[in-house]
């Protein structure tokens, strides 16, 4: 079995799990991650940019060097190789929670509660949930599923495709330490900077597939296509901006517009302006969406690893 194989197979079977096992409530590699960086920063945080530069360096270079290690010692199994590869999916990928913390908020939403709602928006993303309405719930979850689906499965598939497990690990990481210290709190201004600079360059190719994917699986391609064209540069975000322009297109929604985070309000831009406001029932369109897009994402992969092994062979 040669190295694309046990991609596709190891990556199909992780994302299998994830649909049919989702995240576990205790244990899961990726808290066990945070509790690592949290334990770094308390040694290393001082308000530097070159201090947080070394944070991002250890904890990322650490997992890298942990994903290749444990490759290393199944290269010469196949079956081995193809598991460990499905394991690292099913740890690194979120798209069986994103789809149920998106559906629970849906729910609340239709039976007219509203603050079981924005009860359950933290568990989403990170708005004020006390700043929005039901329409702005709505709102906030079709965009967050957007911008997950890209962070969540596509992001890291891209990853496993180029560099296998260790590609599948380094890109959770950076992914995990953006949403640790990558914003712009007083605390994490200078000390975060290289991490989010990371996960910029590192969600630049998933970002543009998950967009491109969106708008081929989508109900409207064209609209897909416009949208993304004609707004995705005004958003503040170089990766969300495609994804949420590509996705509001592909639904004939509207989204962007003002959000508060943390008590501060931002005015962002409005993504398919032509479109119409979103509804309660576009959050199930969404999280279909995103799933088609999560499984053509492995296909892209699968054949990228093959057309890279058909080159060095």
């Amino acid at each position: 079995m040669g190295t694309d194989r046990v991609f596709a197979y190891g990556a199909a079977a992780g994302l299998l799990g994830d649909l049919l096992l989702g995240d576990p409530r205790r244990g899961h590699p990726v808290a066990a991650f945070g509790r690592a960086a949290a334990a770094v920063e308390r040694v290393l945080w001082r308000d530097d940019r070159g201090r947080g530069a070394m944070h991002t360096a250890v904890c990322v270079g650490g997992t890298v060097a942990l994903g290749s290690l444990a490759a290393r010692l199944v290269r010469s199994s196949p079956a081995a190789s193809a598991a460990l590869t499905g394991v690292a999916t099913w740890a690194v990928v979120g798209g069986t929670s994103l789809a149920r913390e998106a559906r629970a908020i849906g729910r609340a939403l239709e039976a007219g509660d509203v603050e079981a709602a924005r009860a359950r928006l933290p568990h989403l993303c990170g708005r004020d949930p006390q700043a929005l309405d039901a329409d702005g719930i709505a709102r906030a979850v079709v965009e967050s599923v957007a911008e997950n689906t890209s962070d969540a499965v596509v992001g890291a598939l891209v990853w496993g495709a180029v560099a296998g497990v260790p590609g599948l690990l380094g890109f959770r990481a950076v992914n995990t330490l953006d949403a640790m210290v990558g914003h712009k709190s007083p605390r994490y201004r200078r000390y975060g900077w290289a991490s989010a600079r990371l996960d910029d360059v590192a969600g630049w190719p998933g970002a543009r597939l998950t967009a491109v994917l969106a708008a081929l699986a989508g109900p409207d391609p064209r609209g897909s296509v416009r949208a993304w064209r004609a707004d995705a540069a005004e958003h503040p975000s170089p990766n969300a901006g495609p994804v949420e322009a590509s996705f509001a297109g592909a639904l004939g929604v509207r989204l962007g517009g003002p959000l508060s985070y943390g008590g501060r309000v931002e005015h962002r831009p409005v993504l398919n302006g032509g479109g119409r406001a979103v509804a309660v029932s576009d959050i199930d369109r969404a999280v279909r969406l995103s799933r088609r897009v999560g499984w053509l994402a492995l296909a892209a992969g699968a054949v990228a690893r093959s057309a890279m092994k058909g080159r060095t062979s």
